[in-house]
């Protein structure tokens, strides 16, 4: 079974080998051994560990897997197919099973959660993730016949295995295992070990004194791992139900100064849409900071509520609040020292593990928000132009790098456009980029043609280069700017557009004409920013309808492949070439295309294609099509 990677892990895969052990043990199929209820709690709560500790470290989604096996003894192939797929057993499988065990009046239940993706590291150690250590190697131990972890070619898949005694064992004595020799016998099934207290009065307090500090070391770890405040949330009401508590509720502070509800949880999941409605109606005080104080129960909507004792744990980190953690206990209440210290530990961490997802989050809303403004919002339309422009910044979770790109007006009938490139990927070169686009516009709107523009633009960026630009004044080195940089001026009675281009130290554009000539339009000359009284120069062509101009970033031109580069040998012209009769938007994707194909590595620079191309006035949508790989536009 497949689950998504998130806080509804657990859930999904609690219920799904419940419904599987459930299906195969019912009363109606009389093949199937009937395994005690205990044993399928067990199973459930194992399930349940493994896949909350694979959520919070899978970057996608888990595969869920429950069987039978029909003997003691060390973990067999298991249902994994090699491509990965989980398998649950034919009923003929599970037929044979059951036959196999009867006899021995016990049979092993199997849970598998198999992680997609690479088994290991580089190096061949396995990742420090592991799912069997802390609490709940404890709670293993003290559960499972065995467990461990196989890497496959799919993926890594963590198992657990339980020798569970059937509770109506089949009148059969004697038979014998599918594939095996007669002579094969089995053992007795094992003696109980001991498990985890519950289902009697203090359970819970006799579970805190003997394995509290190995779950709050293990609590303090996954909740240290997120990034997101709600699933710190959904994290923290798992790990404290059932095992402290019968059911959570976290409420966390919002931006004016109110609180909300976050996330809620109870043993039995079918409740906490009702829980949730009842906790709502009474909130929490933003100015609680007693630790424990109790809590009037909730009035739930459901014949299952017994009443119970319920606890508030203020969520303070710093000195600040940041929300309330409430517990319950149904029935006769084990709120012992040793279980209302223990709680309070986890209050902290969640507290201070709120914190730090509500640090990066505002850090990564700053970060967006300013890269915003580095890229324009939208795109000038021009009358006998289609153009499409493709950008994909290097550096992950940014939406600008250093190349950058524009397209505005300038009067009636004169357009800019422009491509760009800083040198490095950090924010210094963002910064530099923004500066560098905006600077373009004052300078054109200013009335400066294009080689009187590079000149100004030259001048700015090598003065600004012998400033510090360090916070402590310390001489980082000149940004270097590459610039191409044009005009067009659409001609409607001949369908014909003039433009006039110049290349400060950019990879030269390129001349797609009807017939699959492709020629480069503008000389090179030295970055900017080098020499401040350099004085470049323009060159003026004439695109007719269908003629194609490219402008691309060195992201393009210099993409690898061991010692060969893309460009090496005219490269790219000869991708050109094959364009021939495509529109702006099918050159500009395959260009993208066969970048990214020409090599197996990762793209390691920014990449922006920005393709012209000259149509008749009715072809033209009055649109410009920006295309973003990662779904933005």
């Amino acid at each position: 079974m497949h689950v998504p990677a998130n806080e509804l892990a657990a859930a999904a895969a609690r219920k799904f080998v419940r419904a599987v052990l459930t299906e195969r043990t019912a009363p109606h199929s009389p093949a199937a051994p009937a395994i005690s209820e205990r044993s399928v709690d067990d199973a459930v709560l194992l399930a349940s560990e493994l896949v909350t500790s694979a959520a919070a470290h899978a970057g996608s989604g888990l595969e869920v897997a429950c069987h039978l096996e029909a003997g003691p003894g060390p973990h067999g192939p298991g249902p994994w197919a090699e491509d990965g797929a989980a398998q649950t057993g034919s009923e003929a499988e599970w037929d044979r099973t059951a036959q196999a065990g009867a006899g021995a009046g016990w049979v092993g239940v199997v849970v598998e959660v198999l992680e997609h993706g690479p088994a290991g590291r580089p190096d061949g150690t396995t990742s420090p993730h592991s799912p069997v250590h802390g609490y709940r190697r404890q709670l293993m131990h003290t559960l499972a016949e065995s467990w461990g972890v196989t890497c496959r070619r799919t993926g890594k898949a963590t198992w657990v295995r339980l020798e569970c005694p059937m509770s109506t064992p089949f009148a059969t004595t004697e038979h014998r295992i599918t594939g095996l020799p007669a002579e094969v016998t089995r053992r007795p099934p094992p003696p109980p070990e001991p498990a985890l207290p519950r289902g009697h009065p203090g359970h819970r307090a006799q579970w805190a004194e003997r394995e509290g500090q190995w779950f709050l070391a293990e609590a303090g770890e996954l909740l240290a791992g997120q990034l997101d405040e709600d699933m710190v949330a959904a994290l923290a009401g798992q790990l404290l139900v059932p095992r402290l508590a019968d059911w959570c509720g976290i409420w966390l502070t919002t931006d004016h100064a109110g609180v909300r509800l976050s996330r809620v949880w109870h043993t039995d999941e079918r409740h906490i849409r009702t829980l949730r409605r009842s906790l709502e109606k009474d909130p929490p005080s933003s100015a609680l900071r007693t630790t424990g104080l109790p809590w009037p129960w909730p009035e739930c909507e459901t014949t299952h509520n017994t009443g119970g004792s319920a606890l508030a744990f203020p969520l303070v980190a710093g000195g600040r609040y940041h929300g309330t953690l409430l517990i319950g206990q149904a029935g006769q209440p084990e709120l012992t020292d040793t279980v209302v210290r223990l709680i309070e530990d986890v209050a902290r961490r969640t507290a201070q593990a709120v914190v730090t997802a509500r640090h990066y989050t505002r850090q990564a809303t700053i970060s967006r928000t300013l890269q915003r403004r580095q890229l324009p919002t939208s795109l000038a339309a021009i009358p006998g132009i289609d153009t499409a422009i493709v950008y994909e910044p290097w550096a992950e979770g940014q939406t600008v790098g250093g190349d950058f790109y524009d397209l505005f007006p300038m009067g009636r009938h004169r357009w800019c456009f422009l491509l760009g490139d800083v040198s490095g990927h950090d924010m210094e070169a963002m910064s530099v980029t923004g500066l560098a686009r905006h600077l373009v516009r004052l300078l054109a709107r200013e009335g400066h043609g294009v080689e009187t523009l590079l000149n100004r633009l030259n001048h700015a960026m090598a003065e600004e280069a012998t400033e510090p630009t360090t916070p402590r004044g310390e001489h980082e080195g000149p940004r270097l700017l590459s610039l191409l940089y044009g005009e067009l001026e659409p001609d409607p009675t001949t369908g014909n557009t003039r433009c006039t281009i110049a290349s400060a130290g950019h990879p030269p554009p390129l001349r797609l004409t009807t017939n699959g000539t492709v020629t480069s339009v503008a000389r090179p000359q030295i970055l900017l920013g080098v020499e401040e009284h350099t004085n470049y120069h323009a060159d003026t062509l004439t695109l007719t309808p269908g003629e194609t101009l490219l402008c691309v970033t060195d992201g393009v031109t210099e993409r690898r492949n061991g010692t060969q580069q893309l460009d090496d040998d005219n490269g790219l012209a000869r991708i050109l070439a094959t364009c021939t009769g495509l529109g702006a938007k099918a050159i500009a994707e395959r260009i993208r295309r066969t970048t990214h194909d020409f090599s197996t590595q990762p793209i390691a620079d920014d990449l922006a294609i920005l393709v012209l191309e000259a149509v008749p006035v009715l072809r033209s949508a009055g649109t410009i099509t920006t295309s973003h790989p990662h779904g933005e536009s």
